[in-house]
């Protein structure tokens, strides 16, 4: 730069500075679409309707007479339709449903 005279090297370093600054925006502005979309999938992803469907099933159904048979038609049905892991025990009033992101565990429910 030892030849130009100095309104071009002004000019010159401008451009350095505006394409920094471009380059600066445009990193800024790709991490904030990246931290918004796995906010939004996080919120898509946990299945609180999942949860309170299989627990108004759990909880209606404790007072029939063969709890066995329905303990694991619970777990075969949501596990082949919502690919989640439901267990219950009625003795101990415990809910436990896990489906790879989301898990969530209740004891102690009434009827």
């Amino acid at each position: 730069m030892a030849r130009l005279n100095d309104d071009a090297q002004w000019i010159v370093l401008m451009g350095f500075l505006v394409s920094f600054s471009f380059f600066f925006l445009a990193l800024v502005i790709n991490q904030s679409t990246i931290v918004g979309q796995t906010t939004a999938e996080s919120v898509i992803e946990f299945s609180k309707n999942d949860i309170r469907d299989i627990r108004d099933v759990i909880i209606t159904n404790t007072t029939t007479s063969n709890l066995t048979v329905i303990n694991n038609d619970i777990t075969n049905i949501s596990l082949s339709r919502k690919s989640a892991v439901v267990y219950y025990d009625n003795d101990f009033h415990f809910i436990h449903y896990y489906n790879g992101v989301t898990q969530y565990n209740e004891r102690n429910w009434t009827v």
